[in-house]
């Protein structure tokens, strides 16, 4: 593990050198209360993008124990995690400017439903959250301060906006844990009961006439 300012260094020294000196970079640096990880580096900047990751420690997210308690809690909270993060990172993509995909940071984006995704993964040891960035180039030529800004300057606003429970909306995040555990509890009683029953109860409340199911 190597800290920051060595990662600082080594992109001084590939400035303006050819885009295949990035691979050089491959590694895990300590930023401060996470780690940062560049795990793939693209050929070239058109290629696809360079896979990142990042892990913070559960003591140092700070989420409490209860929103990772079983499988339900921990997909609900990685699925508003992930979100959150696809919020901050926008407003930073293609901020550094370059060739091809240079400045693009992104990470796999959410529809409706709430699912298990490789993007945010949560367990005992802690929170990571893996996706792409664009390394700057100009050309095929390095573009070192560019991606400079990102990993030092923008990257590292995202991540405290997003995986530290302090600096997020906690109420928001508790309504959105309580939403998916209602919903579980709704899923599992239509399972164990008789779901037309369950409807015309619902629709009587609401001075509804129900008439029985058409077989």
């Amino acid at each position: 593990m190597q800290q920051a300012t060595e990662l600082k260094k080594q992109l001084q020294s590939i400035h303006r050198k050819s885009y295949p000196a990035y691979k050089s970079l491959k590694g895990s640096y300590q930023f401060g209360h996470y780690i940062l990880s560049i795990d793939h580096v693209q050929g070239d900047p058109f290629a696809s993008p360079s896979h990142i990751s990042v892990h913070i420690s559960r003591k140092d997210a700070g989420f409490p124990d209860a929103y990772s308690k079983n499988d339900l809690t921990c997909i609900t909270l990685a699925d508003h995690l992930t979100r959150q993060f696809e919020q901050q990172i926008n407003h930073y993509s293609f901020r550094a400017k370059g060739s091809g995909k240079s400045g693009l940071i992104s990470v796999s984006h959410c529809g409706q439903e709430i699912l298990s995704r490789t993007a945010c993964e949560i367990t005992s040891k802690g929170i990571t959250a893996r996706f792409f960035i664009g390394f700057p180039a100009n050309g095929r030529t390095i573009n070192a301060p560019e991606l400079e800004k990102i990993l030092f300057d923008f990257l590292p606003a995202c991540v405290e906006n997003t995986f530290f429970y302090k600096n997020i909306n906690q109420e928001e995040l508790e309504q959105t844990i309580f939403l998916a555990e209602d919903q579980q509890a709704i899923r599992e009683q239509l399972k164990e009961k008789n779901w037309w029953h369950l409807l015309q109860m619902v629709l009587y409340s609401h001075g509804k006439v129900v008439f029985p199911p058409v077989r």
